[in-house]
């Protein structure tokens, strides 16, 4: 995939990984960038980690769906090729994030269900019965590959997403996490400035763990308004550090 100009690693139940892709694919439009939007999974990465002491309700059932929706994701590329994960993975962002949370659904797992992806599937143009891949482990290998692919550009204490420009020998950094979604004349800057000091050699991290609640309907934050501030350890509301 060398013809590509970014390589994004997602995973699609992350809202940073989210507001940061909608700042991007801006950026894409206004450069013409070609994007691959490759795989990173949640709850691989926190596979040893105990939930119950480390992070509030709800975060492992979300986890764990974002695995089964990458199932659905490296299954759907893997039939109708490596273009259609972006408009997949933007109608999935959008169900989750882009609308007011469902306090019926209160559970992140439902996101990780039938009855929450058809729509998005169907949204994407892309048949029902990649649904069934939610429960399909054989293409577990391949989220794993790209996630620890993913990390081995930056180390391992990091989230999502994962960038890397002009790969595969080009700079890869974690983030940036934004809570805003830039305007289309920020967009440019934004990306630019971040590309400025991530090139730099030896730059290793600019980071603070206070976080505002991100411009994102299913937090409660509508576009225009600003989040209330948290402190997000190690890159999550964890309840240990």
């Amino acid at each position: 995939m060398n013809d590509m100009d970014i390589h994004f690693y997602f995973d699609p139940v992350c809202p940073f990984a989210w507001m940061t892709s909608k700042w991007v694919r801006i950026v894409q439009a206004q450069r013409g960038y070609a994007v691959d939007w490759r795989f990173i999974s949640l709850r691989m990465i926190n596979a040893a980690v105990d939930y119950g002491s480390h992070f509030p309700p709800g975060y492992e059932a979300g986890h764990t769906a974002g695995l089964r929706l990458l199932r659905v994701a490296a299954r759907t590329r893997a039939e109708h090729g490596r273009s259609v994960v972006g408009p997949l993975y933007a109608a999935i962002g959008a169900r989750v994030f882009d609308t007011a949370a469902d306090s019926d659904q209160a559970d992140g797992g439902y996101r990780g269900t039938r009855a929450f992806l058809e729509p998005a599937l169907a949204e994407a143009g892309l048949p029902a019965e990649l649904a069934d891949a939610l429960d399909d482990t054989s293409f577990d290998a391949v989220i794993r590959r790209e996630t620890d692919e993913a990390l081995a550009l930056t180390g391992k204490d990091v989230g999502t997403p994962i960038i890397q420009f002009q790969p595969p020998v080009g700079v890869a950094f974690f983030g940036p996490v934004i809570s805003r979604l830039p305007s289309e004349t920020e967009a440019g800057p934004l990306w630019d400035n971040v590309l400025g000091l991530a090139s730099f050699p030896g730059f290793a991290e600019l980071k603070r763990s206070l976080r505002e609640r991100p411009q994102l309907r299913s937090f409660g934050v509508e576009p225009g308004q600003v989040g209330v501030q948290e402190d997000w350890h190690g890159g999550s509301r964890r309840t240990k550090k």
